[in-house]
This record gives structure tokens, C-alpha cells and sequence, in this order.
């Protein structure tokens, strides 16, 4: 906060403690049983896995794991997947920047088939011990356990 402050100069970051969007969480939280959506076990493994291949992207390119863990799994979980379960998809991608929305309609073709070309064929073999032990002990889960730690309780409403 210091830090910032001298960076504005004489524009005070604002607390952002009190406002709409952080003082739902009561809320959000009672309503948590209305929202129990059913998880598909390899949806949700396809997602865990992509989560994991740009933890390691980064990591291999030496970025530190504050900001792994915020860019690649807190902002995701948080800030990203509630937007899109409240707004869809499309929509969010329609209202983002332009490089977002570009970016989204060459990648996503090449993720959908390297889902339905390398994912879901390798789905119908035995897991592979060594990618479940790389998993198990990848260090991602020690630099979540810490930020874990510092962050507040708190949910975000997407009204």
C-alpha cells in the first residue's frame, strides 16, 4: 500500500473493504447449496491438467509463484469462473479487449482439438503413476497453501 501511494503520488489508493462487491460474502456464502452443481470427473481433470501445464509454462520461464499462483489458479477460480457461470462465456468474451477476444478465437479451435485428439484418447488408458506422483508433489500446491494463508474469506457477486 505504501508502495503504491508513492507511486500516485498524491492519490491515495481507495479501501475497497466496504464496497457492494466485497460485502456480499454473507450472501453469497447462504446461497451456496442453490448453486451445487454437478462436477464431471474429466472436466474436471481436463481443467486441473490445463491449469497445470501454464503453472509449469511459467514456472519454466521463471516467473515467481506469487504471481503463478494469482494469474493461473486465484484469478481463475475467484474472479474468472463465477463471471462465466453467472454471464457465460461468450459474453465474457465478447466484452473483453480486443487482444482477449482475438487471442480466444485462435486459441480456442487449437484447444478444442488438441482436447479431442490428445486428451480425451489418452482418457481411456490407465492413468500413468508418474504424471499422478508429478501432480501430487508439484510445488504449485505449497505456494497455494501460502497464499492461502494471506487471503480474506471473501466471494465475489456477479449480479
Amino acid at each position: 500500500m505504501i508502495l503504491a501511494e508513492r507511486r500516485l503520488g498524491s492519490r491515495p489508493m481507495s479501501e475497497i473493504g466496504g464496497s457492494p462487491m466485497w460485502s456480499v460474502s454473507e450472501r453469497v456464502h447462504a446461497r451456496r447449496a442453490e448453486r451445487d452443481l454437478p462436477v464431471d470427473p474429466f472436466t474436471a481433470g481436463v481443467f486441473v491438467a490445463t491449469m497445470t501445464a501454464q503453472i509449469d509454462e511459467f514456472a519454466e520461464r521463471g516467473h515467481p509463484w506469487s504471481e503463478i499462483v494469482n494469474e493461473s489458479v486465484i484469478e481463475a477460480v475467484d474472479s474468472l469462473l463465477p463471471y462465466m457461470h453467472a454471464r457465460n462465456v461468450a459474453h465474457m468474451v465478447d466484452n473483453c479487449s480486443r487482444t482477449a477476444r482475438l487471442g480466444t478465437r485462435r486459441w480456442g479451435p487449437r484447444f478444442q482439438s488438441a482436447y479431442e485428439q490428445i486428451a480425451y484418447p489418452a482418457a481411456e488408458n490407465p492413468a500413468d503413476a508418474a504424471l499422478l506422483d508429478a501432480f501430487d508433489t508439484h510445488p504449485v500446491h505449497k505456494a497455494l497453501a501460502s497464499a492461502a494463508k494471506l487471503r480474506p474469506s471473501v466471494d465475489i457477486s456477479v449480479a
